[in-house]
């Protein structure tokens, strides 16, 4: 009997992870919007952008797929206007940050 619940409770476990790794980086990926982006984006479903000319977060699978968005950030993005600080993203980071993006689809 204690066999066959710790097997299920391993199988429960095998089961899962993958989905609390995904819920992990879609938690750092918030992290560093919040962190590096927030100040001008929104970066959640609802609020408006801080900086008026600055999309939400929530638009850009709109103009790009998210997937687009990976070898941007690994090269550093920059835009035409001053205020956007240039960013270049460790392969981790932009993981965490297109796993945060898609949920906002």
């Amino acid at each position: 009997m204690f066999q066959h619940a710790l097997r299920q409770s391993l199988i429960g476990l095998v089961l899962i992870t993958p989905a609390l790794a995904a819920t992990t980086a879609e938690q750092r990926g918030k992290a560093f919007a919040r962190a590096n982006c927030a100040r001008c984006h929104a970066i959640d479903r609802v609020s408006k952008s801080p900086l008026r000319i600055a999309p939400p977060l929530r638009t850009l699978h709109q103009r790009y797929p998210i997937e687009a968005l990976e070898e941007a950030l690994a090269e550093g993005i920059s835009t035409g206007h001053p205020d956007m600080p240039a960013f270049e993203l460790s392969p981790d980071q932009i993981n965490d940050l297109l796993s945060y993006l898609k949920t906002l689809e």
